[in-house]
């Protein structure tokens, strides 16, 4: 899921269109790490041989499986276990850290993405991990012995933290109808009516929300909603963006509403929302 220098020319060399990318690239550690800091960036779909979990120092990162479309943002971390295959977005002005760890250590480690809390213990360890690449030889000045029992212990924590998810997640579908419409949704959240998407993908509206109802288990509204408070979420992270321009931009007309659905949705205003994500990227 992460790119870097590196693990970039991995993604490029791939002619799959859903390639297994083997980040230890022929080595056996048991776990290792890449940071990734830079542009804008969407993965493309791959799948790895090693679990990973992904954490965002500031920005936001997306995370798309083919069951669900995850938003990675502040204090949260993302699994993806070893051979799910998925595609990650990483937004304007992202860092991020990831780990890999070998099956073994992990065995438990599901088939499923997932959000995850970030204990503050487990964060300093994942930064204190980027001193162990996860493509580093056997006998290389990386590897200097400690890792091992480092990884088995972070391991441990990250095990312990898959029993406390915290989804932000969209619900995706196999269904083309439904998919079109997910897709025009999101394409455009700042204006979009259930009559336009029902003439985007050729049904009715009532024919719409009852392949809404009985797909995803939910009113083409509600995904609406969740939709935008996601991408505000996204763009809140943004050092120049404001409330103002985010409300706007994902379909509100005034701030109070936009404001308290916000807070309805993610339990802080969009505000101290802003305010937390610039600690976290300070």
């Amino acid at each position: 899921m992460t790119v870097s220098a590196r693990s970039d020319r991995f993604l490029s060399a791939a002619a799959n269109p859903r390639p297994v990318i083997e980040l230890r690239r022929g080595g056996q550690a048991l776990g290792g790490s890449y940071l990734y800091e830079g542009d804008a960036l969407i993965t493309g779909w791959h799948s790895h041989e090693v679990h990973q979990i992904e954490y965002a120092l500031h920005g936001v990162v997306e995370v798309e499986t083919d069951s669900a479309h995850y938003l990675l943002p502040p204090q949260q971390a993302a699994w993806i276990p070893a051979g799910l295959e998925h595609q990650a977005v990483m937004n304007p002005d992202v860092k991020t850290v990831a780990v890999m760890f070998d099956r073994t250590l992990l065995p438990g480690g599901g088939d499923r993405a997932r959000i995850l809390a970030v204990s503050p213990l487990i964060r300093e360890m994942m930064i204190y991990a980027l001193r162990w690449p996860i493509d580093r030889r056997p006998g290389s000045a990386e590897d200097d012995g400690v890792s091992e029992g480092f990884f088995r212990t972070l391991a441990a924590l990250v095990g312990e933290a898959l029993d406390h998810e915290a989804p932000l997640s969209l619900p995706t579908s196999e269904e083309p109808l439904v998919a079109a419409a997910l897709a025009y949704t999101k394409a455009h959240l700042g204006t979009v009516t259930c009559e336009e998407v029902s003439r985007a993908v050729a049904v009715s509206e009532r024919t719409l929300r009852r392949l809404f109802a009985e797909t995803l288990g939910m009113p083409w509204r509600t995904y609406l909603l969740h939709a935008r408070m996601l991408r505000a979420m996204a763009l809140l992270a943004a050092p120049a963006q404001s409330v103002q321009q985010t409300a706007t931009d994902v379909g509100f007309s005034s701030i109070s509403s936009f404001t308290r659905a916000f807070a309805a949705f993610s339990g802080e205003t969009p505000s101290a929302y802003r305010r937390r994500v610039a600690g976290e990227r300070t």
